[in-house]
C-alpha cells in the first residue's frame, strides 16, 4: 500500500455559502425561500451514555439525536407566516403568537476544495420542522442603515424511517449521488414544468436511488468489465454467477447479451 499522503492536490475539501432554499407547508406546493443567509446546525443529544457493573464500564452508548438548527433570512415567503405563528383574519391584517404549523424545507450548501470553488455541493433536507419564538429588533433609521434579518430556532420531530433510526435530516452529496438520481430528486424537490415542488419521503428518495440509478460498464482491457449498479438491478448468485435486471441489458440469446451504461 503507498505511504500517506497529507498534501495531494484535490484532496482537501471545504463547505461554504448555503443556497435554493425551499419550504414546503402541508400538501402546499414547496415555494423557494428568497433571502435565505444562514442555516446554522445545532443537533442535540447524542451525549456518550455509560453502563457500569461492579464499578466497570461495560456498555458505552450514545443518547438519541435530534436535528435542530437556526435559520436566518432577509426576509421569508408569505407560507411562512403560519409557520410563524400569524394569520391573517382579513386581508393585511395580522394576528401574531398564534398556533404554529410544521414544516419541512431544504437547502443546499457548496463545496470547495484546494483546486477549485465549485466542485460540488450537499442537498439537506429537513422534515417536520417547527420554529419558536425570537427576538427581533426595530431601530431608528441612521445615514447608514443595514437590513434587519429574521432568525428562528428550528426544532424536528423525526420520522419514522425503516431499517434505521429516526431523523429529521437527509443529506445528498453530488460528488457521490449519481446525476441522473440528483436530477430525478431536485425535479421532485424544486418542481417541473408539469408538477410542482414538493418533499419527498425517505422511502421515495430510497426508490429513486433504486430505480434511477445508472449501471456503469467499465473496459479493463484486458478482456473483463467492471459493472457498478445498485444492488437491485445486479447481484451475485453465487461466487462466479450474477444476475442482472435492467432495461440496460438486451439479452441476444440464453448466453448473449449486450450492456450498455448512462
Amino acid at each position: 500500500m503507498p505511504r500517506l499522503d497529507w498534501d495531494a492536490p484535490g484532496t482537501r475539501f471545504y463547505e461554504a455559502g448555503v443556497d435554493r432554499g425551499v419550504l414546503y407547508v402541508g400538501g402546499q406546493p414547496g415555494v423557494a425561500w428568497n433571502g435565505l443567509t444562514s442555516v446554522n446546525e445545532n443537533p442535540s443529544g447524542g451525549e456518550p451514555k455509560p453502563y457500569y457493573i461492579d464499578g466497570v464500564k461495560y456498555l458505552n452508548t450514545s443518547a438519541p439525536e435530534e436535528f435542530e438548527a437556526t435559520i436566518t433570512a432577509f426576509t421569508y415567503p408569505v407560507e411562512f407566516e403560519v409557520c410563524d405563528g400569524s394569520v391573517q383574519p382579513r386581508r393585511g391584517m395580522f394576528l401574531t403568537h398564534q398556533r404554529r404549523r410544521s414544516f419541512g424545507f431544504s437547502y443546499r450548501s457548496m463545496i470547495g476544495s484546494d483546486q477549485a470553488e465549485g466542485v460540488g455541493y450537499k442537498l439537506h433536507i429537513v422534515y417536520n420542522a417547527s420554529v419558536s419564538p425570537t427576538g427581533r429588533d426595530h431601530a431608528t433609521l441612521k445615514d447608514q442603515n443595514d437590513p434587519g434579518d429574521f432568525s428562528w430556532k428550528v426544532t424536528t420531530k423525526p420520522p419514522a424511517m425503516a431499517g434505521y433510526k429516526r431523523t429529521s435530516h437527509v443529506v445528498l452529496d453530488s460528488r457521490t449521488t449519481e446525476p441522473t438520481v440528483l436530477s430525478s430528486i431536485e425535479d421532485i424537490l424544486y418542481g417541473t414544468d408539469a408538477d410542482s415542488a414538493r418533499i419527498p419521503t425517505f422511502d421515495e428518495l430510497i426508490g429513486v436511488y433504486d430505480t434511477v440509478s445508472a449501471m456503469t460498464v467499465t473496459d479493463n482491457g484486458d478482456g473483463t468489465f467492471t459493472i457498478e449498479a445498485p444492488y437491485d438491478v445486479i447481484r451475485m448468485l453465487s461466487s462466479d454467477v450474477f444476475e442482472i435486471t435492467s432495461n440496460s441489458a438486451v439479452f441476444i440469446d440464453d448466453s448473449t447479451y449486450t450492456l450498455s451504461s448512462d
